[in-house]
């Protein structure tokens, strides 16, 4: 059992006579909250969508791509890893395979394990990822875990990263709209942008809290 189990068990054992909070009239409280406040800014067709995304990301000094199907991404992610001049790239367990088809050889691919350490991470020189959604009004993607995601750690620690999001379906204008898709149980990542910071001069240092490039492939038309 790991530590985890462990606190979630206490937690569980802790709430289990515990009565669910409800109103006056026996509605729990997360159902009686109004929600009628506006789930997107202005209409928009789905080109201009996606569009607005491509333009929030590179607003946040993501490199953003795009390509039409599977036979020119693997030929746009061999490109990319070759213009970083990556030798090792991490690959999430899940990750469709045929992305990295024209790889080669020259690049080793690393398997996301738990058992790997922040060392042997920060050695890897890129990552690539799918996504959950990805939000056209912030220019934000958000990663759930999910197989082709692998562990939130193998986005935090290589210094490149490239995430490819499908579109039309994973797509959205907005932070509702996003959050109404996603699972709140799973490990949220929600990344507007490479990893930045500045301090009290506003000297905008990147590469501080994940990779210092984000690579954003759009993959399919709107």
């Amino acid at each position: 059992m790991s530590g985890r189990d462990v606190i979630l068990g206490r937690v569980r054992r802790a709430l289990a006579d515990v009565t669910p909070d409800v109103t006056p009239d026996g509605t729990p409280y997360e159902a009686a909250l109004p929600r009628d406040y506006l789930r997107e800014h202005g209409e928009r067709s789905l080109a201009r969508t996606v569009e607005l995304l491509a333009e929030n990301l590179a607003d946040y000094r993501a490199l953003v791509h795009r390509c039409a199907g599977v036979p020119e991404l693997s030929a746009l992610i061999a490109g990319l890893l070759a213009g970083r001049g990556a030798r090792s790239v991490l690959v999430p367990p899940g990750l469709d395979g045929a992305w990295l088809a024209d790889t080669g050889a020259e690049v080793t691919r690393v398997a996301d394990e738990a058992a790997s350490t922040a060392a042997e991470l920060d050695r890897v020189d890129s990552v690539v990822t799918g996504c959950a959604v990805a939000v056209a009004e912030t220019g934000t993607l958000v990663l759930d875990g999910s197989p082709d995601q692998g562990r939130r750690r193998i986005t935090l620690i290589p210094d490149h990263h490239i995430c490819v999001v499908r579109v039309p379906e994973q797509v959205v204008g907005s932070v509702p709209q996003a959050v109404a898709r996603l699972d709140p149980r799973r490990p949220l990542t929600w990344i507007s942008g490479p990893s930045a910071t500045s301090d009290i001069e506003l000297n905008r240092v990147e590469g501080v809290h994940g990779p210092r490039t984000l690579e954003v492939v759009l993959l399919g038309g709107a």
